[in-house]
């Protein structure tokens, strides 16, 4: 044990979303087996008005500056020798990513890789499927604040990948306008998800599993257990089944934000997107046919800190 302590590798990850952004402080060892020491999530909605301005405006900027410099605190007390940090949806789309990269190097010294949805969709892969028990074939399902990434593979062999302009915050942003949402609201949208999804290939339940990733399908797990608070141990490789996913979607869609957020300590920040979210999902697994998802708490950051330690 000595020995791979001396030859593992400190590594901070930070994934900058459209609406969350998550610090991952890990120690690797060269087999790659990943020991968390730090799992942090801010909700700074970076991506908040991209939608519909194409850029992200000064107050998200201020506040992902914020979240970065307190990150850095962090990560200075970890002795940590390798840091990525990743954008994915809003600074890919955003018309002034450049002033935005820009105002973060002078402001943190982090310098930002803004990664391609391909790129993305392979790191989210990576991360989630270090975290399971066994391998195999597996769909990951990566719902994010302005996409969604599916990706299969075999183990950590990547089979398909693909990168949809859909996620929980550009899809309430583009169709609620009202709290709960009306009912034609939400047929809109779904006719829009179910337009991305429609070339999918669809993939066999008996020979490959469905895990997701990210706060949607952590958040309902929390929610189907009837667990209020931020409890990873409770939502860790827990089975969440499509029947759910319809009950918890008629529950959300039915509510306003403020009665949602009251629900569970994981919806400040989320409580008025995760119908959206919710509804992406629902949606996923119509056109799927899986009947139940693997629900992990790694996704894109751990893909990244192992990429880092090259391994």
């Amino acid at each position: 044990m000595d020995g791979d302590r001396r030859t593992a590798m400190m590594s901070a990850a930070i994934d900058i979303g459209t609406n969350t952004v998550l610090l991952l402080i890990a120690s690797i060892d060269t087999r790659g087996q990943l020991a968390t020491l730090v799992d942090e999530q801010r909700v700074p909605r970076l991506g908040k008005g991209v939608e519909e301005s194409g850029n992200i405006n000064r107050s998200a900027l201020n506040r992902l500056i914020d979240v970065l410099l307190e990150y850095r605190a962090m990560i200075a007390d970890h002795g940590v020798e390798s840091i990525t940090v990743t954008g994915t949806s809003a600074l890919r789309d955003a018309a002034n990513r450049q002033h935005v990269l820009h105002r973060v190097r002078a402001a943190t010294g982090f310098e930002i890789t803004v990664l391609s949805g391909e790129d993305e969709a392979l790191l989210s892969y990576r991360g989630a499927v270090s975290g399971l028990a066994e391998g195999g074939s597996a769909v990951v399902l990566d719902i994010g604040g302005g996409s969604t990434e599916i990706i299969s593979g075999e183990g950590e062999s990547i089979l398909f990948h693909t990168s949809r302009d859909v996620g929980a915050v550009r899809l309430t942003e583009r169709f609620f306008r009202h709290d709960p949402p009306l009912p034609e609201e939400i047929q809109s949208a779904l006719s829009t998800v179910r337009a991305a999804f429609a070339d999918v290939p669809p993939f066999d339940e008996t020979r490959c599993r469905l895990v997701g990733v990210a706060g949607t399908p952590t958040t309902l797990a929390l929610l189907d257990q009837g667990v209020t608070a931020l409890d990873r141990n409770a939502t860790m490789n827990y089975r969440l089944s499509r029947q759910a996913v319809d009950r918890l979607f008629a529950l959300l869609s039915s509510k306003r934000a403020q009665d949602i957020l009251g629900l569970s300590a994981s919806m400040p920040g989320r409580a008025d997107v995760i119908t959206a979210g919710t509804l992406i999902l629902r949606s996923y697994f119509e056109q799927s046919g899986f009947r139940e998802m693997i629900v992990s708490e790694r996704g894109l950051r751990y893909g990244a800190a192992l990429m880092a330690a090259r391994l």
